[in-house]
């Protein structure tokens, strides 16, 4: 529907869809179909991953907040998977907690065959309500690693955040606490952000985003087409401005689905190899291009549908407050000089 399913692919995973539109607001009846989809989705570089990203738009465009719950839980899936050392990714709800914040410090302590975990890490979202987390850690060597985690452990303190924003209620992300906790590794020093598939991570979570700009599209679509059957036909304006939105859109998409083939040309091999600097560059392209495309799909239409729906569209504007916060993990002109550095090396296809 959005990256090409076959109308197979897409009657094959319809009734999940559908679940998440009856589930939207209801963290733990997201996080059981999340857990479910991480049985039998596909994974990034597998050969299916324009699939997999069309089913993560497709959540988030029936529901941004529940994107926020189906993305973590498979990336972590495929972490796993590329590590190649742990088993049981499948049971129980998992987070991805990879964030670092000033004053705050998670360290891994080497402890007979395992390692434990003391310090402090933010931006957990959902920690309080998750089974298990994929974190890094500051090693003794000087670098980070990933571990994997019982965030049902007693050592393990997740707070409740001053939640504050009107975007993603019920996903708040706080300050976890980490007293002694025991921790399986996931691969080496430096192998979480090195492996290819950390680029793939960071392209899945831009398809969440272009499917927030679908739901929101859709919105403006439908609102107009509701106006011209009680006889308001929409101006000019008003179709300049679903124009743009559809030309958007369609290029962001294409784009993302040639991503999605390089990804699988790449292969599954590549996830566990350290990963080449091109492999990030891409991600930020994709990134970037997406987030801008979030930008103007939002400024087009909340600009053109006015205030009313944002004031009286439950549905609406939640989608929008959402989709608002939910693209600010892009870093924009920050990610755009770190890209403009890799093009300076001559990382680029131009």
């Amino acid at each position: 529907m959005l990256l090409g399913s076959t109308a197979e692919q897409v009657e094959r995973f319809a009734p999940g869809l559908a679940a998440v539109g009856g589930a939207a607001g209801d963290v733990p009846a997201l996080l059981q179909l999340a857990v479910a989809a991480g049985r039998s989705w596909p994974l990034p570089g597998e050969g299916r991953t324009a699939q997999l990203w069309e089913l993560l738009a497709s959540v988030a465009a029936v529901d941004v907040a529940a994107a926020r719950v189906f993305e973590p839980h498979l990336d972590a899936v495929a972490i796993l998977k590329q590590a190649s050392a742990i088993d049981g990714a499948g049971e129980g709800s998992w987070g991805v907690f990879a964030a670092e914040g000033p004053g705050l410090r998670l360290r891994a302590t080497a402890d007979g065959t395992g390692y434990v975990l003391d310090g402090s890490k933010p931006w957990c979202s959902l920690a309080g309500q998750l089974d298990h987390a994929v974190i890094t850690a500051h090693t003794d060597d000087g670098g980070r690693a990933a571990f994997a985690v019982d965030l049902r452990h007693a050592g393990v303190t997740a707070e409740e955040p001053e939640w504050i924003a009107r975007g993603l209620r019920e996903i708040p992300s706080g300050t976890v606490h980490f007293d002694h906790v025991p921790a399986a590794a996931v691969g080496g020093s430096g192998w979480y952000h090195s492996r290819p598939g950390f680029a793939w991570g960071g392209m899945g979570v831009a398809a969440c985003w272009l499917g927030g700009a679908v739901g929101v599209a859709r919105d403006f679509r439908d609102g107009l087409r509701k106006a011209a059957e009680s006889g308001r036909e929409p101006d000019q304006l008003a179709l300049a401005a679903l124009g743009e939105t559809d030309r958007i859109i369609v290029a962001a998409l294409q784009y993302l689905a040639r991503a999605a083939e390089r990804v699988d040309a790449a292969g599954y091999a590549a996830g566990n190899a350290a990963g080449s600097s091109s492999g990030w560059s891409e991600a930020q392209r994709v990134r970037g291009t997406v987030a801008a495309a979030v930008e103007r799909v939002l400024q087009l239409v909340t600009a053109n549908r006015g205030p009313a729906p944002l004031a009286f569209d439950a549905a609406y504007a939640k989608r929008v407050a959402d989709l608002a916060l939910y693209v600010r993990q892009h870093h924009g002109h920050r990610d755009d000089a770190q890209l403009g550095s890799l093009t300076l090396k001559g990382d680029c296809p131009w």
